[in-house]
């Protein structure tokens, strides 16, 4: 019994380790809740993040925050309630990004990095990355395929960091997008990999067309796929509109045979009845032909004997 207690405790242990992050002392420079001004998820930082770059990967992570962030590709990247969000500069405003969007890399980020990890990654391997297939579903799975199949040897550069935000902080920090993209793009030269990144890198104007179109091509597919869903509706009425004609002329049918068999059934005995007189009147025909003839040959004998006597 105590060996058994023993394997239990030790499980449990290698369990919660397969999700541990390194050990790094907390930050102090950053406070998280609900309702800064400019955060939309609730992030502050008082200065400039300190990211280390995770081993093998092209992304950075500050080790020192109990919430999950990184860096990749030009962006910085916060995991939480289950939804991942960007934004260009480390205290935001952020963005939320649909999970069908976000990059391979930052999908790939081993779970013992995920500062504040859900509790459905409990028992994962800590060296791996999260099995998203399992939580997001089949669909997402196969719309993402080989998101976790890589050449280590062949993966990016990391991008730069953009120190040149550790001078804006506080009060300082810009808090309209407009400005912090004014500031980016006299201070930060990287050129993004990753359609995400190179949509936040985009002046607002540009996002404000790109918004458009995407809004006007998102229209463009819901009519068609309204159109292409009204065609197969009137496809399934004209054909169940066929079949319940096809129904109803069989039935029509095996009513008409049903009638006819009844029919039939009913002539029958009118037909045996008729065909058994005339049966009848034929034998009675026949008779008194015989009858007839026999009483002709018996007279023709009677004759013919009497002749016999006369001479």
């Amino acid at each position: 019994m105590k060996k058994t207690y023993l394997i239990i405790a030790i499980s449990i242990v290698l369990v919660e380790g397969c999700y541990t992050a390194p050990p790094y002392p907390p930050s102090s420079h950053v406070a998280v809740g609900v309702g800064y001004p400019g955060v939309n998820i609730g992030i502050n930082f008082s200065m400039y993040p300190d990211l280390v770059l995770i081993p093998g990967y092209p992304v950075y992570y500050d080790p020192r925050v109990d919430f999950n962030y990184f860096f990749y590709d030009g962006l910085y990247w916060v995991f939480q309630g289950d939804n991942w969000y960007a934004s260009s500069w480390y205290n935001g405003p952020w963005g939320r990004v649909d999970y069908y969007d976000v990059p391979a890399y930052v999908l790939r980020i081993p779970v013992r990095y995920y500062r504040q990890p859900p509790p459905y990654f409990r028992g994962w391997r800590a060296d791996a990355p999260p099995r998203w297939g399992d939580h997001w579903g089949r669909d997402w799975e196969q719309r993402r395929s080989g998101w976790d199949r890589w050449d280590r040897g062949s993966a990016p550069a990391p991008a730069p960091l953009p120190t040149y935000q550790r001078n804006y902080s506080g009060d300082r920090y810009p808090r309209a997008v407009e400005q912090q993209h004014t500031i980016r793009s006299e201070n930060y030269r990287y050129q993004p990999r990753e359609p995400v990144t190179q949509q936040h890198f985009k002046p607002s104007v540009q996002q404000g067309q790109q918004r458009q179109q995407d809004q006007q091509r998102q229209q463009d597919q819901q009519r068609q796929q309204d159109q292409q869903r009204q065609q197969s509706q009137r496809q399934q009425d004209q054909q169940r509109q066929q079949d319940q004609q096809t129904k109803q002329e069989q039935q029509r049918q095996q009513q008409q045979n049903q009638q006819q068999d009844l029919e039939r059934k009913r002539a029958q005995p009118e037909a045996q009845e008729q065909d058994q007189k005339r049966k009848a009147t034929q034998q009675e025909l026949n008779r008194k032909k015989k009858a007839t003839q026999e009483e002709l040959d018996r007279r023709k004998k009677e004759e013919d004997v009497r002749d016999r006597y006369r001479q």
